[in-house]
Protein backbone atom coordinates (compact mmCIF):
# COMPACT_ATOMS: atom_id res chain seq x y z
CA UNK A 1 0.00 0.00 0.00
CA UNK A 2 1.23 3.35 -0.98
CA UNK A 3 0.96 6.16 1.51
CA UNK A 4 0.36 9.76 0.71
CA UNK A 5 2.91 12.10 1.83
CA UNK A 6 2.19 15.39 1.94
CA UNK A 7 4.71 18.77 1.63
CA UNK A 8 5.11 21.85 2.51
CA UNK A 9 7.86 24.52 1.54
CA UNK A 10 11.04 22.66 3.72
CA UNK A 11 8.98 19.72 4.86
CA UNK A 12 7.46 16.43 4.08
CA UNK A 13 4.88 14.62 6.53
CA UNK A 14 2.13 12.01 7.22
CA UNK A 15 0.23 12.59 10.32
CA UNK A 16 -2.95 11.20 10.89
CA UNK A 17 -4.76 11.36 14.08
CA UNK A 18 -7.52 8.60 15.44
CA UNK A 19 -9.91 10.88 17.05
CA UNK A 20 -13.89 9.95 18.53
CA UNK A 21 -16.47 12.29 19.93
CA UNK A 22 -19.11 11.31 22.35
CA UNK A 23 -22.18 12.83 23.70
CA UNK A 24 -21.97 13.70 27.57
CA UNK A 25 -23.36 10.50 29.37
CA UNK A 26 -22.75 8.95 26.35
CA UNK A 27 -26.22 8.93 25.29
CA UNK A 28 -27.58 7.90 21.70
CA UNK A 29 -28.42 11.03 19.90
CA UNK A 30 -26.89 10.39 16.80
CA UNK A 31 -29.95 8.92 14.55
CA UNK A 32 -30.93 9.09 11.03
CA UNK A 33 -31.81 12.92 10.87
CA UNK A 34 -28.32 13.66 12.42
CA UNK A 35 -26.35 11.37 10.97
CA UNK A 36 -26.45 12.96 6.88
CA UNK A 37 -26.43 16.50 8.32
CA UNK A 38 -23.34 16.04 10.92
CA UNK A 39 -21.29 14.12 8.10
CA UNK A 40 -21.82 16.96 5.57
CA UNK A 41 -20.98 19.32 8.67
CA UNK A 42 -17.61 17.57 9.33
CA UNK A 43 -16.36 17.44 5.63
CA UNK A 44 -17.53 21.01 5.26
CA UNK A 45 -15.38 22.13 8.55
CA UNK A 46 -12.34 19.86 7.85
CA UNK A 47 -12.37 21.50 4.07
CA UNK A 48 -12.12 24.62 4.97
CA UNK A 49 -9.25 24.19 7.62
CA UNK A 50 -7.49 21.63 5.44
CA UNK A 51 -8.00 18.93 6.82
CA UNK A 52 -8.52 15.83 5.32
CA UNK A 53 -10.97 13.26 6.37
CA UNK A 54 -9.30 9.63 5.77
CA UNK A 55 -12.26 7.61 7.21
CA UNK A 56 -14.83 8.48 9.22
CA UNK A 57 -17.94 6.29 11.40
CA UNK A 58 -21.45 7.70 12.76
CA UNK A 59 -22.62 5.33 15.55
CA UNK A 60 -25.80 6.08 17.64
CA UNK A 61 -23.63 7.25 20.75
CA UNK A 62 -20.30 8.03 19.18
CA UNK A 63 -18.23 9.22 16.12
CA UNK A 64 -15.02 7.54 15.27
CA UNK A 65 -12.93 9.87 12.60
CA UNK A 66 -9.37 9.15 11.16
CA UNK A 67 -7.91 12.58 9.60
CA UNK A 68 -4.81 14.01 8.20
CA UNK A 69 -4.20 17.03 10.15
CA UNK A 70 -1.02 19.55 8.45
CA UNK A 71 1.25 20.58 11.12
CA UNK A 72 1.20 24.05 10.50
CA UNK A 73 -2.27 23.29 12.19
CA UNK A 74 -2.18 22.08 15.95
CA UNK A 75 -4.26 18.63 16.42
CA UNK A 76 -5.98 20.49 19.55
CA UNK A 77 -7.25 23.98 17.69
CA UNK A 78 -8.82 22.13 14.83
CA UNK A 79 -10.99 19.96 17.11
CA UNK A 80 -11.50 22.76 19.23
CA UNK A 81 -12.83 24.08 15.86
CA UNK A 82 -15.06 21.00 14.85
CA UNK A 83 -16.33 20.71 18.49
CA UNK A 84 -18.15 24.56 18.42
Amino acid sequence: MVQKVHSLSHTKWHCKYHIVFTPKYRRKVIYNQYRSSLGEIFHCLCNYKGVEIIEGHLMPDHVHMLVSIPPRISVSSSMGYLKV
